[in-house]
């Protein structure tokens, strides 16, 4: 009997992590994550989290400062190389704001995945064109395939 194919679907896999950090399933967000991944953000200069408890401590703080968090996946594609790019549309009501005000941050995240897990994650652009070349080099590097 032929093996089937078991290369991951990291556009699939990217989705399930998103859906998981709009339960605010914390186990299963972190589940998804290398247990040395490295996750780079730019709420404050440097911002790098490295491993699993490192990058969860940092989720509990952020989702914490919500009492609503959503995230949309404006588009998601895979680059090749393991890299997976994706638009992503954050949505929130701060903690303490009684409701009143909900703010948006539109972003452009890398992830690079390994063996089927994240090894690396980027949110440090704003600048949607920025992101995806990033993500785009960041794929050429890693001989993706087009």
């Amino acid at each position: 009997m032929p093996e089937e194919a078991t290369t991951p679907d990291l556009v699939e896999l990217t989705r399930l992590a998103f859906e998981a950090a709009n339960r605010r399933d914390l186990d299963a967000v972190i589940s998804f994550y290398a247990s040395d991944a490295v996750f780079e953000g730019r709420m404050r200069a440097g911002d790098t989290f490295e491993g699993r408890a490192a990058i969860r401590s940092f989720l509990e703080d952020w989702f914490g400062a919500y009492e609503e968090l959503e995230f949309k996946l404006e588009d998601v594609r895979d680059l090749g190389g393991g890299v997976v790019f994706a638009v992503v549309l954050q949505e929130g009501v701060p903690a303490g704001s009684a409701g009143h005000g909900r703010v948006w941050q539109r972003e452009g995240w890398h992830f690079l995945w390994e063996r089927g897990l994240i090894a690396r994650h980027a949110t440090l652009y704003t600048d949607i064109d920025e992101a995806r070349a990033a993500a785009e080099a960041l794929a050429e590097s890693r001989g993706r395939h087009t």
